[in-house]
């Protein structure tokens, strides 16, 4: 089936319409970011690097470790930018650009996106790099996909929604685990983590400046919240904006995705660390030399 030109915009140069990468551009492994201002960061641990676009938010490079090509690719702040660029590197690498059809050989991306987070725990200390083993999506990106059953976790949703008292009003929130492939490439140096997406990162992280939340005692029921699922137990462990729909497109989608991000706060103890950016470069450095082993 052709997909229309409305629903999937090429542009002139055969690139999508959003991020600006090519077909042929897109190597198999990929980082994202959420700083554009990492990209180049990154580079500095890449060789050969093939071009540099930019374009709003979305920067990307593709270069090599070790000889396997890698590509790094801003998308900015929010779940609704993951739709955005999720569904382009999908495109990318699954849709023939030239007949607008899906390609019969299905291609599979290995996507690991690193960044930053506020825990919920007083046992992570800042520096610590959680791995998030399972998301849950408070942005209810996912809910307007169909089948989200399909790569969810229902039973641990209705467990979560009932301990909340969940405000009807809210998006209903989604659990997913992440792929055991990029898990079981960073589990040895990072945190198990159960990680919330939020919509934002005032009042959709419990954070109070001016108006009042919706549910006022939110943060104190995720931190008691604790649930079993795959023989495993799990707590929630931190706070972002993106891995939930990263990893939701990701198993809907037939790639393996992965989000690890580096607790620069503490909401337990009130605590942070602004001058977190070195260890940042530790984190991207770690990310670049495991992606080039796949």
């Amino acid at each position: 089936m052709r997909i229309p030109e409305s629903e999937l915009i090429i542009n002139s140069d055969g690139s999508a319409f959003h991020i600006h990468l090519r077909p042929e551009e897109l190597a198999d492994n990929v980082i994202m970011v959420g700083d554009p201002s990492r990209v180049d960061m990154i580079a500095q641990f890449l060789e050969n690097i093939e071009f540099r676009h930019a374009s709003r938010e979305f920067v990307s490079i593709t270069g090599s470790r070790n000889g396997k090509r890698i590509t790094v690719l801003s998308h900015g702040i929010g779940p609704d930018n993951i739709d955005i660029v999720m569904t382009e590197l999908d495109a990318l690498a699954n849709v023939d650009f030239a007949t607008r059809e899906v390609k019969p050989q299905h291609r599979s991306l290995n996507i690991l996106r690193i960044g930053t987070s506020g825990a919920l725990h007083p046992d992570i200390p800042l520096g610590s790099y959680v791995l998030s083993h399972i998301s849950v999506g408070f942005d209810g990106v996912m809910n307007w996909y169909g089948n989200r059953e399909k790569v969810t976790i229902p039973e641990v949703e209705a467990a979560f929604k009932e301990h909340m008292d969940w405000n009807p009003t809210l998006p209903s929130p989604y659990f997913v685990k992440a792929s055991d492939k990029i898990i079981d490439l960073m589990k040895d140096v990072t945190v198990q983590g159960v990680t919330i997406s939020a919509p934002g990162f005032y009042g959709p992280q419990g954070r109070v400046v001016r108006i009042p939340l919706a549910m006022p005692d939110m943060l104190e029921k995720i931190e008691s919240f604790r649930f079993s699922t795959g023989g495993k137990s799990y707590r929630i462990t931190n706070f972002e904006m993106e891995s939930a729909p990263l990893a939701g497109f990701c198993a809907h989608l037939g790639h393996n995705g992965c989000t690890v991000c580096c607790a620069i706060a503490n909401r337990y103890l009130q605590s942070s660390n602004p001058d977190y950016k070195p260890v940042i470069r530790r984190l991207a450095e770690l990310a670049v030399e495991r992606m080039s082993t796949l």
